[in-house]
């Protein structure tokens, strides 16, 4: 499976990249005070350095320590036996539930925020807000999530669709975009929308101290 989760991971990124910035085009949320030409080249130059980093340090090391944990035994789910039906879907809620933990982990203390709010200072909010990421800050959350999954025994496919989905719904709640009143406040119930995590990019302490969830809210 590692041979093939950087080209997933890729595909699965572009067509969800190209969706979101359509969208932002047909349905934008608000006007943006400085254009794409002003920000993009930094935010998707930093996701460049990210993925080379993690490409020449640690390729598809979330995916290679769960094909490890589940030879070897290891973890929650690999010493209590599930059908797969059940173990893929708590496999991505327990780690989703770990980023979300570590995410607060990255607001409250002091070093760590130093690296989280390059994902803050974006001057505005749209879609490569999403991917705008001090690369320490990714090198540190790829070995949390190692730990993660190595102590839950996630399965294989559990953690490669986790990362898939970790960055779409990054990228979508990011967006610039706006749903009809009535799909918000039901969808909103099952995934972060960008109207949800918009709050959390305030500049008001009591509200970016909020909402972080990435893909559950």
């Amino acid at each position: 499976m590692t041979e093939f989760e950087g080209l997933i991971r890729l595909g699965a990124f572009l067509a969800v990249f190209s969706a979101v910035a359509l969208w932002e085009v047909l349905a934008p949320r608000r006007r943006q005070e400085f254009g794409r030409l002003a920000r993009w080249p930094h935010n998707i130059g930093l996701l460049l350095v990210d993925v080379i980093l993690l490409r020449v340090l640690a390729p598809g090391a979330s995916v290679a320590v769960a094909m490890t944990a589940e030879a070897g035994g290891w973890g929650l789910l690999n010493a209590v036996p599930l059908p797969a039906w059940l173990a893929i879907p708590v496999g991505v809620v327990l780690l989703d539930l770990a980023i979300y933990f570590q995410h607060v982990m990255f607001h409250a203390v002091p070093t760590l925020w130093r690296l989280h709010r390059v994902h803050h200072s974006d001057l505005d909010f749209d879609v490569t807000t999403g991917t705008r990421f001090h690369p320490i800050e990714i090198l540190i959350s790829t070995g949390i999530k190692c730990t993660v999954v190595a102590a839950i025994g996630a399965p294989a496919v559990a953690v490669l669709l986790f990362e898939v989905l970790l960055n779409a719904t990054a990228m979508f709640n990011h967006a610039n975009a706006s749903l009809p009143g009535a799909v918000e406040r039901h969808a909103r119930w099952f995934v972060v929308t960008p109207d949800m995590h918009r709050i959390h990019h305030s500049v008001a302490y009591a509200e970016s101290a909020s909402n972080f969830g990435f893909n559950l809210p």
